[in-house]
């Protein structure tokens, strides 16, 4: 999975494209992920014990990781994800535009 949670993404598909949003959440065995403030759905529920106020309310639904692309933290613009070994031996997330080592 190359999205880790707190990346900020953009989605490239569907009525959001063009928003901007922090992963809260990866999935990766149905590939998805979870965007704040994407992709929000109207769900109507009743009052339970966990959910004192029934209704009406908004749900952040999940989005397929191949609409949704990483915005490189140097550059801010959208960019694929790569992978390099690092000096150390460690594997290290790669902005496959700048070439910077995103940080994780």
């Amino acid at each position: 999975m190359r999205l880790r949670p707190d990346d900020m993404v953009i989605i490239t598909k569907g009525r959001d494209r063009g928003k901007t949003g922090r992963v809260q959440q990866v999935m990766p065995k149905d590939g998805k992920v979870l965007v704040e403030g994407v992709n929000v759905a109207m769900r109507h529920t009743k009052p339970t014990q966990g959910i004192r106020q029934g209704g009406i309310i908004q749900k952040e639904m999940p989005v397929r990781i191949s609409n949704v692309q990483l915005i490189c933290p140097t550059t801010n613009e959208p960019t694929r994800v790569g992978y390099t070994r690092l000096a150390d031996g460690t594997k290290a997330r790669v902005s496959k535009k700048s070439g910077e080592i995103i940080e994780q």
